[in-house]
């Protein structure tokens, strides 16, 4: 039986655990029909481990996003190992632990540059990186935590999120003339590796016992990886600048 993304070739980057989103992506992904590569940073060695969990083996590439290096030689390493590529998974974020958990009014610049450079500009370098693989189009997918609030504890991670989403609509805006799409998945907390390291992340995550109008499970990242790989496919033709929420529905409860 097909899969939506058959012969479809995609990268993931974020693969660090088997808990991580982009790991449910790749798998997912995969048993779509898709051929999948992974890129890791900082311990690619980390990612081959846990690549060894996919339902087939995946390729891992070291990429670190703020790298021109490692940015410059990704299409000559992608194209080697799969040709071209029809769609590119953005699951990267980090800021310093000063920027996080209630310390917002005191983080220093350096400490918010960083966030900024890892988590949003990252989207647009990594898009650049990969469209001269993308000369038939294709989809571009990343993930946000809904900037539209102010999340307890996640600080300088918000306007973080906040700019991952305007780039988004941007490149959806430039990258439109060559039959690419970026869109964002807005997925609810989960207790990847990424959540672990933001102080007092149980806070934030308390929200959704009370306010998911559908039942939310911190240990499941299945539907918003399938959230994922639905946009990577072509039952979204049209579809781009977007926001999708995977989030049981919290983001259209009032008061």
């Amino acid at each position: 039986m097909s899969g939506i993304l058959d012969g479809k070739r995609i990268l993931v980057t974020g693969v660090l655990m088997e808990s991580s989103i982009a790991f449910h992506v790749a798998k997912v992904a995969q048993e779509q029909g898709a051929e999948v590569i992974l890129t890791a940073f900082p311990r690619p060695t980390l990612t081959e481990r846990i690549a060894k969990k996919l339902p087939k083996p995946a390729k891992v590439i070291e990429l670190d996003v703020t790298n021109t290096e490692h940015l410059d030689r990704l299409a000559d390493l992608v194209r080697d190992e799969l040709g071209s590529l029809d769609g590119v998974v953005h699951s990267i974020g980090f800021a310093p632990q000063d920027a996080l958990g209630g310390n917002f009014l005191n983080t220093p610049f350096e400490s918010v540059a960083t966030a900024m450079h890892v988590s949003a500009f990252s989207l647009k370098s990594l898009a650049m990186a990969c469209k001269p693989l993308m000369n038939e189009g294709g989809s571009i997918v990343g993930l946000t935590f809904d900037a539209q609030f102010a999340w307890p504890q996640y600080d300088w991670m918000g306007p973080a999120k906040a700019a991952l989403e305007a780039t988004s609509r941007y490149l959806a805006r430039d990258l439109g003339k060559d039959n690419i799409r970026c869109n964002l998945v807005s997925a609810g907390p989960l207790g990847s590796m990424a959540a672990k390291s933001i102080p007092g992340f149980s806070d934030l995550a308390k929200v959704w016992d009370t306010r998911s109008p559908l039942a939310w499970d911190m240990a499941d990242p299945e539907p918003a990886g399938r959230g994922i790989v639905a946009l990577l496919s072509d039952f979204f033709p049209k579809t781009t600048g977007e926001i999708i929420h995977v989030d049981g529905g919290v983001h259209m409860m009032g008061a």
